[in-house]
């Protein structure tokens, strides 16, 4: 059969108070639109049409893809008002999906067992909730058969009272599409065209209509407000958690984790509370990640261990390393492996060479570092003019002693040794004492001043 799916992403969105189109919000690292398109791809539909309408403009600038074509609902008139202005585009389709672009969750597997369940008929996902408050009814006949659905201000007390709800996912025969919309009215509490009343007349036309349930009723949750949306938030990290967690990886508290991108990693890695992973990250094997770190499209070798409130961007840490706590690697920092990297160091730019340590207090941007050099407290490579950058270049086994400024362009060669508090700008020799320091002077007689009583 080919598919075609419509998704429904047309709604202002008033109760988010906000500028931003409801569907452009994210949700984890994507939009809500983009995490109904990726499941919808996944069911590899001949044509997926996106209805558009308020912010329409913003929204296709931010969504993209070749394979998406674009329908507008000028005027906010309902779904079945919706659905029409994809009509155009759905000529030929033996089934027609119906999503929406504020209902983020909904799994490719859910999906496809509606498609399944609906064949060449008529398909509805529903859910049995606790408190059905505000969806439209499920109302079956006495022989279990759905009927039709009533919306929450049109229904009597009597189907306020059925627990089963439609969800607005749908799954429509193709060739009944344009007829049964053509029919619509909107004599209802809204003034609106209902997509739900196709039902009635799939029912009246002798149709049987295949239902079919999420495995968890939070697939089929939308977003109105931003109470709704957090809350999807959390449901999608828990499952992100999960998914990981199966996989081998241990949380420390998966309710206090977020990823907002991908992570793989290798055997017995860890990660403690409240870490943020973002783009694509990659660890090791035996990886330990301390609280409240952020890691953001970073790479991180075997047995590395990162300790509390580090932010890692665009770097990669080399096997047997340890970073931190309060360490920030910038884009471009390599730690080469066996590196000591400690608290308030920022690393920019910079390759680390294997076994040296930057421990205390320090910045070194746009710089070689050999292999075995110790940086001490405080030291700072001064890498930009107020117009260029420059490098500074430090050979292997090198002692940088503490509170010392590299001024860029600059070198200090193989076991050099460079006194604490030196300012060098001008290349330091190997394997010899380079310092610069003012003569140390005491004042006799001095008094320090004091305020007039």
């Amino acid at each position: 059969m080919t598919l075609g799916i419509v998704i429904l992403a047309a709604g202002q969105g008033t109760r988010m108070k906000s500028r931003l189109p409801k569907v452009l919000h994210h949700l984890g690292d994507r939009p809500l639109l983009q995490h109904v398109i990726d499941t919808a791809r996944a069911l590899q539909p001949a044509r997926l049409v996106i209805v558009h309408g308020h912010g329409g403009e913003q929204v296709r600038a931010a969504i993209t893809g070749d394979d998406l074509i674009w329908a507008e609902q000028a005027e906010q008139l309902g779904t079945g008002h919706a659905l029409a202005q994809a009509l155009p585009h759905l000529a030929g389709l033996d089934q027609v999906l119906v999503l929406y672009g504020d209902v983020p969750l909904i799994r490719t597997e859910t999906l496809q067992g509606l498609l399944d369940a609906a064949g060449d008929s008529f398909g509805l996902l529903t859910v049995t909730l606790e408190d059905p408050t505000g969806y439209g009814r499920i109302c079956r006949d006495g022989a279990g058969q759905v009927e039709c659905i009533v919306e929450q201000k049109d229904a009597t007390p009597q189907q306020l009272a059925i627990r089963e709800v439609n969800t607005g996912i749908m799954v429509l025969p193709g060739g009944r599409l344009a007829d049964w919309l053509g029919r619509l009215g909107k004599d209802n509490a809204q003034g609106e065209y209902y997509l739900t009343d196709v039902l009635a007349m799939a029912v009246a036309e002798g149709l049987a209509v295949a239902v079919a349930q999420p495995a968890e009723p939070v697939e089929a949750e939308g977003v109105n407000d931003r109470l709704q949306l957090a809350s999807l938030e959390r449901a999608w990290q828990r499952r992100q958690a999960e998914a990981l967690m199966r996989a081998g990886l241990t949380l420390r508290d998966p309710a206090r984790f977020d990823l907002r991108g991908s992570l793989r990693h290798g055997l017995d890695c860890e990660i403690d509370i409240d870490v943020v992973i973002e783009g694509e990250v990659t660890l090791g094997e035996g990886v330990r990640i301390g609280p409240h770190c952020v890691l953001r499209d970073c790479h991180i070798d075997d047995g590395v261990e990162v300790l509390a409130h580090c932010v890692i961007e665009q770097a990669k840490i080399g096997t047997g390393s340890r970073v931190g706590p309060f360490a920030r690697l910038r884009p471009g920092a390599e730690l080469t492996g066996g590196n000591h990297v400690g608290n308030f160091v920022e690393i920019k730019n910079a390759e680390i060479g294997e076994g040296s340590k930057v421990n205390h207090l320090s910045y070194v941007g746009d710089a070689d570092i050999g292999r075995g050099v110790n940086i001490g407290a405080g030291t700072i490579t001064c890498n930009y003019d107020g117009a260029n950058k420059h490098r500074t270049r430090i050979g292997d086994q090198a002692f940088i002693g503490s509170n010392t400024a590299l001024v860029a362009p600059v070198s200090v060669g193989r076991g050099a040794t460079i006194g604490a508090g030196s300012v060098i700008s001008k290349d330091a020799p190997e394997e010899r004492l380079t310092l610069t320091r003012a003569r140390q002077t005491t004042i006799e007689g001095w008094k320090r001043p004091e305020k007039k009583r």
